[in-house]
């Protein structure tokens, strides 16, 4: 047992969002483990591009309103303590809603042999991002 060295918050890069997004690793397993997990921080209105991720995504909602888009279009709102799972290769962004900051744990896993473990595509357009919301209600 013992810590694991902090690394530095990392802002991220305008190929994989839309805004100002930040985020933290907080554990990416070293084999036998594949875990991945990160805390991600969305400005208003900011969010990822279109992607996929091999074997699937777990988002976990801290604070603010979290926005999931898929491709048959719809976008799920979730609130904090609300998880949100994404099959393996479905693709889909997250962000902020534009009215407040947002931020989530990202959790997926790495795979076993050098395939990536996520797939980025293009932004997601205004359009796209700005469709109506469901709720879990």
């Amino acid at each position: 047992m013992g810590f694991v060295e902090r690394r530095a918050t990392t802002k991220g890069p305008a190929k994989w969002f839309t805004g100002d997004v930040w985020f933290d690793v907080i554990h990416a397993g070293q084999e036998p483990s594949r875990m991945r997990a990160n805390l991600v921080r969305f400005a208003p209105g900011a969010r990822t591009h279109w992607h996929s991720h091999v074997l699937g995504q777990t988002l976990y909602v801290v604070s603010g309103i979290a926005l999931v888009g898929t491709r048959d279009g719809r976008v799920l709102e979730a609130r904090p303590g609300e998880t949100v799972t994404c099959p393996p290769d479905e693709e889909h962004w997250h962000g902020a809603a534009a009215e407040s900051f947002m931020e989530h744990l990202a959790l997926w896993e790495g795979t076993a042999d050098t395939t990536p473990e996520t797939d980025w595509r293009e932004a997601v357009t205004a359009e796209q991002y700005g469709r109506p919301r469901k709720t879990r209600g």
